[in-house]
């Protein structure tokens, strides 16, 4: 498993109260009292504080913000459309909203309307297949195709496993094709960290994210300090980019 993945799992919300109320328990036991009592009220303030609208809008807000999303009349056109695989909150628009279909934009729909808009010729799809079954970036490209993106306009990269790894096959395609510029697609919460790897690998990309999905909804009874499950599933998302951020740093690739 990797770092920023094990990190993520681990302070997750669910998992870490999980493992703290256990760490507690077994505390209390062997009359490590206050170790016990401070282990639970560390849980119940995470978990309390990830609960609370709040604090989605104002972690995940602070990622999703760097880079503004642009209608397509305002990008600069470019050699190639990337869009990096990944799946988050199903494209909805609005992370405290219920999912429906009709209203979800994937990265890959998102990707198709630049490359309608006469931005780039080709689209570089980037995804392996993280279960074993198929890739994303097929699975991404039987989706630029219904959008009428035509097959032979499509390049897939069929091998990364991570952000890195996004940046570091995209460029030898690029490289290989002789592109020199790329609008980057992906989430308004990934784009940093994704921005940061093309930048730090010397690839020539300007950012050109999906609008972002941690917005206050437009609803009369949405109160920002009252627990809501949507913040705490939210969290998850939010808290693996952070880590991802984290360790990407560490090691030297942003």
């Amino acid at each position: 498993m990797m770092i920023s993945n094990f990190l993520a799992n681990l302070i997750i919300p669910l998992n870490l109260c999980i493992t703290l109320l256990v760490l507690g328990g077994l505390s209390y036991v062997i009359r490590w009292r206050k170790t016990a009592f401070g282990l639970a009220a560390f849980a119940l303030v995470w978990g309390m504080f990830w609960s609370l609208p709040a604090s989605s809008l104002w972690a995940g807000g602070r990622l999703e913000q760097r880079y503004a999303w642009q209608p397509p009349e305002s990008l600069p056109k470019a050699d190639a459309i990337v869009v990096l695989g990944g799946h988050t909150a199903g494209g909805r628009p609005n992370w405290f909203e219920p999912y429906t279909k009709e209203t979800a934009i994937t990265r890959s729909e998102a990707a198709a309307m630049l490359y309608k808009a006469g931005l780039a010729p080709f689209v570089i799809v980037s995804g392996a297949a993280l279960d074993g079954g198929v890739p994303e970036a097929q699975v991404m490209a039987n989706t630029l195709i219904r959008e009428g993106v035509p097959e032979n306009a499509i390049i897939a990269e069929e091998h990364s496993l991570t952000t890195r790894e996004n940046g570091v096959y995209t460029k030898d395609i690029m490289k290989t094709l002789g592109f020199e510029h790329a609008l980057l697609v992906t989430s308004a919460l990934h784009m940093p960290r994704a921005m940061g790897v093309f930048q730090e690998l010397g690839v020539n990309v300007t950012a050109a994210p999906w609008k972002p999905q941690i917005v206050v909804p437009q609803r009369p009874d949405f109160d920002f300090w009252l627990p809501d499950q949507r913040a705490f599933t939210a969290a998850r998302s939010i808290i693996k980019e952070y880590a991802g951020i984290l360790v990407y740093w560490l090691r030297g690739w942003l």
